[in-house]
Formats: C-alpha cells, structure tokens, sequence
C-alpha cells in the first residue's frame, strides 16, 4: 500500500471535520435533534406524502438546502474535486438500495450514528459505526482484491 501524498490534505480535512462537529453540535443545542441526514430528509418527505404542511420542516428544510449549496459554495475558494464513477447505472441504483435498508436496519445513518451517536457515547452507535466500517472495509477488500 502507498500513500498518495500529493493529495494528502490533513488541514483541509481538520477544518471540515470541525465544521461537521460543530453543525452537529449546532443543531442539537438549536432544535433538541441529532443531525442524522437521514432523519432530516425522511421527515420533509413522509410530511408531504401525509399530505402535513411544510412549515415545521423549515430547519429540516433548511439544512437540506445547506447540503445541496455546500459544493456551489466551495467553488468559489477551490475547484471541486473529480468526479469518477467506476460502475453503470444498475451498481449505482443496487448501492443506493442496499444503503436505505442498512439505513432502515440500523435506526439511522452514518451521520446520526457515526458523528452525533459516538459524540454521546451510544452503544448502540458503536455497534453500527463497527458494523458499517466492518461492511465497507470487507466490500472494498472483495472488489478490489478478489474480483
């Protein structure tokens, strides 16, 4: 194994790791939620399907749109890094299922688990976080070793 140092970026990567804690910190202290993505998209979502006003979604709302602006923001201090894709639509489509049901699984996302479950020392985040590193280290050594 090699390491590629010329996109080795540790400052970078500490102030987005800051900014995640403290968006997470933010949101909790500001709304009484943990800021697991996929708590905040599902409920806008199951409001509209339910036919229930928007209006308590707006932090929820708001924060999506965070999300989605995050990148037009960061072009304008740095390019935005290259995107590659190594399989078609049909791996893209079975990868996007196959997390909603780990997600559903798990009572959670990385996010939710991973930053704000650890954070408060959940075990039962623990157990996820070990358990969805344990699933990708395993998936990666497979695809790229193995097949």
């Amino acid at each position: 194994m090699t390491i590629a140092w010329n996109t080795f970026t540790p400052w970078s990567s500490l102030a987005g790791g800051l900014l995640i804690g403290l968006a997470a910190a933010l949101f909790l202290l500001g709304n009484g939620r943990i800021a697991g993505i996929a708590g905040i998209v599902a409920s806008p979502l199951r409001a509209l399907l339910n036919g229930r006003p928007l209006a308590p979604e707006a932090t929820r709302l708001a924060f999506i749109g965070g999300l989605l602006l995050a990148p037009w923001a960061w072009r304008l201090v740095a390019p935005l890094p290259v995107m590659t894709v190594d399989v078609g639509p049909l791996g893209l489509v079975a990868a996007g299922l196959l997390v909603g049901v780990g997600v559903r699984m798990g009572n959670g996302c990385t996010s939710g688990h991973g930053v704000c479950g650890l954070s408060r020392f959940s075990l039962r985040s623990l157990a996820n976080v070990l358990a969805f590193m344990g699933a990708g280290f395993a998936t990666v050594f497979v695809l790229r070793h193995t097949l």
